[in-house]
């Protein structure tokens, strides 16, 4: 009978240090799933910036896209009447300031200023 005691106290010790066991491992992967999800949760808001940031761009290229293309048909228009493509040292271009001299374009550049807030409202010029 002493026997039959001490085997069933052995039974439930065993069973309880099974039991703190699995009760330390469901705490470490408590910890665990909290680490991931605040790095899931950083990695969403990093995603969002770098959306917002890619909108922006994109918008720009458009902008800085079409303004290339305006310019360059300035230029073809400008060089139509050439037959090097370019104005001539005597030919005086009408609309800017002074006369094109040696192909040093003069005109003012804009920057161009762009915002997340703007993004949604259009171009600055």
């Amino acid at each position: 009978m002493i026997s039959n005691r001490e085997s069933a106290r052995r039974s439930r010790l065993r069973k309880q240090k099974h039991l703190d066991g699995l009760m330390a491992q469901v705490a470490q992967l408590r910890k665990e799933n909290h680490h991931m999800l605040t790095a899931l949760n950083l990695t969403a808001q990093h995603y969002v910036g770098v959306e917002s940031e890619n909108t922006i761009l994109r918008a720009q290229a458009a902008e800085l896209t079409s303004r290339l293309h305006s310019l360059n048909e300035i230029v073809c228009f400008l060089c139509a009447g050439n037959n090097d493509g370019f104005p001539s040292e005597e030919e005086p271009v009408y609309g800017m300031d002074e006369p094109v001299m040696n192909y040093g374009w003069n005109c003012s550049s804009q920057p161009i200023i762009m915002t997340a807030a703007s993004a949604d409202a259009g171009f600055l010029y």
